[in-house]
């Protein structure tokens, strides 16, 4: 899955994409964390389980905050700080943070909270959501953000969220978030009410 600005990055087409799995074709073009064949086939027959994450003391997501640092991301640095300071967001009714975790390894991790910035009622933010590099193009991010969803629908009737990469929005766009006028909070907005997609 890409980052949620809680969103990512653009992924140049590697050469020879045609003949690529879908796992190395959704890698940048200079990506340093190529595997090899029986590594990927070892990563698409792992399971990935998404439960809920600690408070992110026991280092857990350094792995994370180093990957999303190369890729030019500071919104897993701010999580680090606001599970530091105010680990309270993503605590209680109406909010949670979950961790994607492969054998036991945190590859992904993404939260759902109120929206700070706005007054409307049943309201809530997608927020920090991010896949590691390695892990994406295998559907880890669908699952995080599906989980999400479930979560927050117990709360709100709709999340919102802001990412400003088009890759990005194409990912949430193909899960049903519609764009939003720009120079708002926001960039997507996806209903969660029954039988409701987009606004």
């Amino acid at each position: 899955m890409r980052p949620c600005t809680d969103a990512r990055k653009g992924e140049p087409q590697s050469f020879s994409a045609r003949r690529q799995p879908n796992f190395i074709r959704h890698l940048p073009f200079n990506c340093s964390c190529m595997r090899t064949e029986p590594e990927v086939r070892h990563m698409t027959s792992t399971p990935v389980e998404c439960r809920p994450f600690g408070k992110g003391s026991d280092g857990t997501l350094k792995d994370l905050l180093a990957a999303s640092t190369d890729e030019g991301f500071k919104f897993i640095d701010r999580l680090v700080t606001e599970l530091a300071n105010h680990p309270e967001q993503y605590e209680g009714q109406g909010a949670g943070l979950l961790g994607g975790y492969a054998s036991g390894r945190l590859v992904a991790i993404g939260g759902f909270s109120a929206d700070p910035y706005t007054q409307e009622q049943g309201l809530g933010r997608l927020r920090r959501v991010y896949v590691l590099p390695t892990w994406r193009g295998m559907g880890v991010g669908r699952r995080l953000v599906r989980t999400l969803e479930t979560q927050a629908a117990k709360t709100y009737r709709a999340l919102v969220l802001r990412t400003d990469t088009a890759a990005a929005a194409r990912f949430y766009e193909a899960l049903g978030y519609a764009p939003l006028p720009a120079g708002g909070t926001a960039t997507h907005r996806r209903s969660l009410m029954a039988g409701a997609s987009g606004l």
